[in-house]
Formats: structure tokens, sequence, C-alpha cells
């Protein structure tokens, strides 16, 4: 079956292009349904906190949200919550990341996966991320999961191990069609290892409990008892909130080879509905001296870090709007006390506005100039979320001498609905730790590692005398004001 989408969007009359990682071309952009915006975001693994790599990637899908709901259009945003099935290894052998977790913690795995689910949702917020309209735990739907894998097996795309049941993909020609790989030239090792599967990039449907183990989470299937494997979740759920075919899919780049091309080929398999998905979108990688962050690197921040270290996080999400979302976030405490400058110059122009305004409200229409601001600020959104340039226009449209004091505080309250940096909330006050402040610290850790103790010592005089202690915490070192 094949989706019909409506040829014109009356609701909606601006033109949206995306980039459509399924077609590698910006494309434009129309709903299934006139007027209505279906999303699935594949969310956090909660064994472990997330950290700023990836709520880089939520950042990008919040401002895809807002985008859209600016442009108005009705948006359903999905979100799952994996707590279960992730194993450690691509080639589905390992541990669950959640038994893992709970050995680590001295917890059960069901207490793990809360904690770090409300963790993620509590820096989220930090964000200003909105929170998803629905979000779905793997382990509220095992039975569509089982249900699938069923359909799957009744239409022949299975086939059974001693470990578990396991999707053939062989048997479905377009298999390599969103991650464009090469088959014959994968090795063994390189993405899996074949085992007991018959190809290389055979994956795991359905996992058999080992007589030996004791999981903390597994169910009865008509295979055995077990439990599901990590991709079934996204098809299952997503079908269940959002229909057998959607129109926008979200994650990371990383999910492209392996999570995302099994769920076209478990969804598209057991419904019969191509395509499964119309527009698939992907967030490149955050990175540190050329170097993603992970978690098995061990060079993991999170935002409760950067809080830590006396940064606002909203500051991380105007440095995360200053990179567009195709291109790789490169992050390090100079570009996040310039972001930080930035956000700060923004709040005080909006501070200077509301006096220049005295209290005098826009009623409209938009005059020419302030016109010609929102159509720039519209463009850059419509044309593949540019927010490198939405940003720029809204500096320009604050050193614009021809707009008015009222119609500019109207067009950037507008405007912030889609960056959610929160403008006009009040400029730093003295309890936080101003971005200067935070820079001469980082000067100052600089000289010490060079060995320059002189620089170093005036650097500490000076950031004594203004009020501030330097800290040693499990975050490094920090400023504290001095109370």
């Amino acid at each position: 079956m094949v989706a019909l989408v409506a040829e014109e969007d009356a609701c909606v009359p601006h033109k949206i292009r995306f980039f459509n990682t399924l077609t590698r071309q910006i494309e434009d952009f129309k709903p299934l349904i006139p007027g209505k915006v279906s999303i699935y975001a594949c969310g956090p693994t909660v064994y472990s906190y997330a950290h700023i790599g990836n709520m880089r990637t939520y950042v990008f899908v919040d401002v895809l949200r807002r985008t859209l709901e600016y442009f108005g259009y009705d948006v359903q945003h999905v979100m799952n919550i994996t707590d279960v099935g992730h194993l450690t290894d691509d080639a589905d052998t390992g541990e669950d990341k959640l038994e893992v977790g709970a050995r680590r913690e001295g917890l059960t795995a069901w207490d793990v996966a809360a904690r770090y689910t409300a963790a993620f949702f509590e820096h989220a917020a930090l964000l200003n991320i909105k929170r998803p309209h629905q979000v779905c735990k793997a382990t509220d739907y095992i039975p569509e999961q089982i249900q699938m894998v069923e359909a799957l097996q009744r239409r022949g795309y299975t086939y059974t191990t001693e470990d578990g049941v396991y999707f053939d993909t062989a048997r479905f020609p377009e298999y390599t069609k969103l991650a464009r790989i090469d088959i014959s030239g994968l090795q063994e090792g390189h993405r899996v290892q074949v085992g007991a599967k018959r190809h290389k990039t055979d994956f795991a449907l359905w996992k058999f409990s080992r007589p030996e183990e004791r999981r903390a989470m597994e169910w009865d299937s008509p295979w055995g008892r077990g439990f599901p494997g990590w991709h079934i979740e996204c098809s299952a759920m997503s079908i269940k909130r959002l229909g057998e075919q959607f129109d926008i899919h979200t994650g990371g780049v990383d999910h492209i080879p392996i999570h995302h091309t099994n769920e076209i080929a478990q969804a598209e398999c057991s419904t019969g509905c191509s395509p499964f998905v119309r527009f698939w979108m992907h967030g490149e990688f955050l990175v540190l001296d050329d170097e993603k962050m992970s978690k098995s690197l061990g060079n993991v921040l999170t935002v409760a870090t950067l809080k830590d270290q006396g940064f606002d996080p909203l500051a991380f999400r105007m440095l995360a709007l200053q990179s567009h979302y195709r291109k790789q976030l490169r992050f390090n405490q100079d570009n996040l006390v310039s972001a930080a400058k930035g956000l700060e110059r923004l709040r005080i122009s909006t501070r200077r506005l509301s006096d220049e305004a005295q209290g005098a409200k826009f009623h409209g229409p938009l005059s020419q100039r302030g016109s010609e601001h929102q159509a720039a600020f519209d463009h850059a959104l419509a044309s593949d979320l540019n927010m490198p340039q939405a940003v720029a226009q809204a500096f320009s449209l604050i050193d614009d001498a021809k707009v008015v004091a009222p119609e500019k505080l109207h067009l950037l309250w507008i405007f912030d609905e889609v960056f959610g940096i929160g403008m006009f909330k009040a400029p730093a006050v003295s309890t936080e730790i101003p971005a200067e402040m935070t820079a001469m610290l980082v000067a100052r850790n600089q000289a010490r590692a060079d060995k320059n103790w002189a620089e170093a010592d005036r650097l500490r005089q000076e950031i004594t005398g203004r009020g501030y202690d330097i800290c040693d915490g499990d975050s490094g070192t920090v400023l504290k004001k001095r109370l």
C-alpha cells in the first residue's frame, strides 16, 4: 500500500523544505493529513544519564516541533523510553544495558529505569525541551511487540536459533534503502558476529533468556520466555500510536545504519505498507576534540555538569541553535562561554526594549520593515531548520533602528517561541556565575596547565577579589558566589 499525500495543505500556506535521509535530498514537506504532523522521536536508553551529545539531538527535535507549530500545524509528538532490550553490542550479544546498570548501582533494573527516566526529563526541562505528547516505555508494549514478531513470522520473514527469533534480511530486498550500506562489503566483526545467523545483517526480534540467568525483565512468548530485541519496540510503538504510516521519524545519525534500517524492515514487512515513514531526519554528533561524546569513551558531560560549572543550561541550547542540526557541533568551554554571552546580550536587549516601550503594546499590523524581518525568519525556519540564520535574524531585528520597540518585542517574543532560549528571562543576577567569570576560570586553569604560575595567581586573585571562591568538585573546578 502506498500512502496518498494531499496535493495542497490549505491550512498551512508556507512552503517548508526538509532534508530527507531516505532520499538524501531536501524536499518539500507535505504531511499525510493536511494541517496535522505526526512525529516519532527515538528516545533515551535509561540505564545512565543522557549526555549533552544526546541532548543536542533532543534540542533539534524540539526545534522541529516548535517550527511546525509556529507554521500552524497540529503536531502529534511521540517518543519512546528504552527500558529493556538494548544490548551492549550491536551484534545482538552482550548484556541488556539496564541489567548492567542495575548491577552497577545495586538496584533493580526497574529502579534504574525509573531513576534515569526522571533524570532525563529533569535535564530536558532545564533545556526548555517540550515534553512529547506521548511517552511510550518499551516494557509497557510487550504484547504489541510480540504481535509484530508473530506477523513477521506468518509472512515468512523470521527464523529461530538457539538464542532467539531473528529477522531474515535477505527476504527484504529494500533492506539497505535508508543506510545505503554495501552488505557484500561488510566483514564479520565490523558490524556483527555472524554466529548462528544466516546473514551478517540479520537481527534479533526476540531473545531467549538463558537457563542459567535470572533476569529482572523477561516475559512469556510463543517462542519461550525472554525479552524483545531493541529495534522491535520502536516499530511496534510508533505504529500503535501514529499508525502504519506517519510523517517524520527523528534520531541521531548513529541510528541510520542499524536501528532505523531495522525499524523500516520490521514495519514494512509486518504491515505491507510502504513507506513506513515519509521523512527521516537525523541530528549530527556533538564532538570534543574531533571525538564524539560517548558513554563508552568516558568523555561524558551532562546538563547538570554544565549547571554545576555555573552555566545557564539554556546557554547550551543557544550553542546548539548556532550550528545546523546536520552539522557536527564542536563543543568546548570557549564556545559555550561565547553562546552564553550571546544569550545574555539578547536578554539585556529585551529588557532595554521593554524600558523603551514604557508599557506600550504592539497591536499591529507589522510595518514593512517588521514584515521583512519576519519573512526572513520564516525563510530560515522553512529552509531545513536553518537556526543559525534565524538566530542572526533576531540580532538583526534588535539592531534595526527603523523598527520601534513594541514591534521588536512582539517579533522577538514570537521568535523565542521557536528558539526556546528564554530570551525574555531577566539577565543574570548576582547569585549566578557570569560568563565573564567562567571565562576567567577557564583562562586560570589553562595558565596552570601551562605552568604559568604568575598568570594563574593573578587570575585567582582577580576571581576571589570579585567575590567568588574556586572549588574543586566531582564535575571539576567550579566557581561559587560568596553570599
